[in-house]
């Protein structure tokens, strides 16, 4: 343990990333930004290519951010998992999402496992970052890792720490978001936050890798359940024809006991539609039923209808069907500012009221096509034309770049889904 850590704070220890998305380039460039030589592994080809060029595909990273270490061979990209070998510290941040039956999809990082098993040697520490229930470390690496003949806490050491990214955020990134670490043994613990502690300001070890686990779950299980709640009040306001954006803001004057969530589409995302659900099924294997999960997954999932509803009752009122009505969605991205349609609820939404014989329009700079949801379509500029064209226009995802001027002048009628439009008091809008 003493040599691996003064490779670490003298910055020689040779640091690997394996999975090079959103969470996982980010922390290649804190590392890369500290000093540390950095070989990122992805088995997505088209992803090496383009980083090997020095081109992002992070909407938070910018090519430049990338591109001066790649060309000082600072930054090592390859699909190659025999790098592994020459390794010091790598982390792990590989997907991980639901089987079609909401179960937690661990082969992602079983893979990822195998991998390592057949490269690792002694006085190396793998440090887990994808979101996953309690007792996937110990229960599910560990075992594999130790397949190796290797032992955890006297060859290697492993530890888990959750990642804690937020697409989009412009105040708040790897560097100064307090990281969580739980490892398997102290010693686990004490290299992996020697580790993080040179890239990010502030380091929080737990007992056990199961508590670091949970607290992610925990994070993500309370915005969804609070988000569930907001929806919920949300459709009850409509029922009373109160305004529940004017209520929350009124409410979050409150100087205690009160805070801010808004009503949306539906969720969106890799974390809060997921996570909930991972703490849910570890919960049942161990014979308990959360029930606030369930509510809150049943109601947050029903937004996207009724938003669908929202709209044929709005063209309803200016005598139109939604069959054959143009209805023009604007945003398709999970959330503002961002590239990523995961989970996205505007999906669903155009998927329902293409079923139902509406003509579909989108727009979002950020996502120039969309191919899934039986949806195979482009998004086109936002104009003049398209919006006029347009019986009906819907604000699912409140980008920054969008003219909103020029939607409140040109369109017939709009839903906004996210108060985007607030303060704007025009017959022909609708807010959720």
């Amino acid at each position: 343990m003493s040599e691996l850590l003064k490779k670490i704070k003298t910055k020689h220890a040779k640091v690997g990333i394996v999975g090079l998305g959103y969470v996982g380039l980010p922390l290649a460039l804190e590392f890369l930004r500290s000093g540390y030589c950095v070989t990122g592994i992805d088995k997505n080809r088209e992803r090496v290519e383009s980083l090997t060029r020095g081109r992002s595909y992070v909407i938070d990273i910018k090519d430049e951010d990338i591109s001066g270490f790649i060309q000082k061979g600072l930054f090592r990209v390859t699909d190659d998992a025999g790098v592994l070998s020459a390794l010091d510290a790598i982390s792990i941040c590989v997907p991980t999402p639901l089987t079609k039956t909401k179960d937690p999809d661990m082969s992602y990082i079983i893979n990822v496992g195998q991998e390592i098993k057949k490269y690792m040697h002694n006085e190396q520490i793998f440090i887990l970052e994808s979101t996953t229930y309690p007792g996937t470390t110990e229960e599910l690496m560990q075992p594999i890792l130790e397949e190796s003949g290797l032992k955890v806490g006297k060859d290697f050491y492993l530890a888990f720490s959750p990642e804690r990214i937020d697409p989009g955020n412009k105040r708040y990134s790897v560097k100064n978001v307090p990281k969580v670490v739980g490892g398997v043994t102290q010693q686990c613990t004490e290299l992996a936050c020697c580790l993080y502690n040179q890239i990010i300001d502030t380091i929080i070890p737990v007992s056990s890798p199961k508590v670091a686990e949970m607290v992610k779950l925990l994070e993500n299980t309370f915005r969804s359940i609070n988000i569930a709640l907001v929806n919920e009040i949300a459709i009850v306001a409509e029922r009373l024809g109160i305004d529940v954006w004017e209520v929350i803001d009124a409410a979050k004057t409150k100087p205690f006991g009160f805070m801010s969530f808004y009503p949306g589409p539906g969720l969106g995302g890799h974390c809060i539609p997921i996570d909930p659900l991972y703490l849910s099924w570890v919960a049942k294997k161990n014979g308990f039923e959360l029930r606030f999960i369930a509510l809150a997954d049943q109601i947050n999932s029903a937004m996207p209808e009724f938003v669908v509803e929202k709209i044929i009752d709005v063209l309803n009122n200016a005598e139109k069907s939604v069959k054959g009505s143009n209805i023009h969605i604007l945003g398709v991205a999970y959330k503002k500012d961002v590239d990523d349609v995961r989970e996205s609820p505007a999906l669903e939404i155009m998927s329902i009221l293409k079923s139902k014989g509406a003509k579909i329009s989108y727009t979002d700079p950020h996502i120039p096509e969309v191919n899934c949801h039986k949806l195979s379509i482009k998004s086109e500029p936002l104009s003049q034309e398209i919006l006029s064209k347009a019986d009906c226009s819907v604000i699912v995802t409140d980008h920054s770049s969008f003219d909103y001027g020029l939607i409140v002048s040109n369109s017939k009628l709009i839903v906004d889904t996210r108060n985007a439009l607030k303060g704007v008091k025009k017959k022909c809008i609708v807010r959720l």
